[in-house]
């Protein structure tokens, strides 16, 4: 079982997953550079185009590094104003998209609880290299069970508590986002949760990761999705200004 991180685990994960864009951003920089170079354009030209590329290449480490190496995400400090007694969830589902960093942590964090994995990575859909990746280097849980977003392998009413952790964003279009939230709303109790955390499309978000803020959804988009699908209570609460927790329930 492995719950212990790596410093700088986080934001070593973003680089690496994500390093296609940092070798073009990179290239695309030296271009640039040289095309005003030779063109002899004027010396504050050349360093707002240098700051630029900078705040974008950097900016997104920094955030990363904070929200997943010094925010305490993987602690699972936050959670607790969400769960009132650890001991009275009895079977937890972790749904994720292919890369799974929390399900071991999970199990210390519900000793008593059942934990059934659910893995919804679609190869012909998810065809993102930073997914491809991911997946290489994830640990996999025991019996982690491949499914897809429109059925949950389990009964009626047989889940306590629900995780999708920086994942379901992945599902990129709104009816099978739906389709899926009905499934998790399905197998939960009538008094169970689903805690979602994610990025949001918000400007905390772009000011951060730019034009990569488009790959979440807004807040509105979400709550928009969980209300049809039929969930009722919806909270959100901040996780730094970068994240949103949201915890639902019937």
């Amino acid at each position: 079982m492995v719950t212990n991180r790596k410093k700088f685990q986080g934001v070593l994960n973003i680089l690496s997953f994500n390093r296609h864009f940092y070798v073009i951003g990179l290239l695309v920089l030296a271009i640039a550079l040289t095309v005003m170079l030779l063109l002899k354009l004027p010396t504050i030209i050349v360093w707002i185009t240098i700051s630029a590329f900078v705040y974008g290449l950097v900016t997104p480490l920094l955030v990363s590094a904070y929200v997943y190496d010094f925010s305490g995400y993987y602690s699972f400090k936050w959670l607790q104003p969400h769960i009132n007694d650890n001991t009275s969830v009895k079977k937890i589902v972790n749904i994720n998209a292919g890369f799974d960093e929390t399900s071991f942590i999970l199990q210390t964090k519900f000793p008593t609880s059942e934990i059934k994995v659910f893995d919804f990575y679609n190869k012909k859909q998810h065809t993102e290299p930073a997914i491809v990746r991911a997946r290489n280097v994830s640990l996999t849980y025991p019996n982690t069970k491949q499914i897809t977003t429109n059925k949950i392998p389990l009964k009626d009413k047989s889940t306590d508590l629900i995780f999708l952790l920086s994942a379901a964003h992945e599902i990129r279009n709104n009816k099978e986002k739906e389709t899926f939230l009905k499934e998790c709303k399905r197998i939960c109790k009538p008094n169970g949760k689903i805690i979602m955390v994610e990025h949001l499309r918000d400007v905390p978000n772009f000011l951060a990761f730019s034009i990569g803020f488009t790959h979440f959804f807004s807040g509105k988009t979400w709550k928009n999705t969980f209300k049809n699908a039929g969930l009722s209570k919806i909270e959100e609460v901040k996780f730094t200004p970068f994240m949103s927790v949201f915890n639902c329930s019937n």
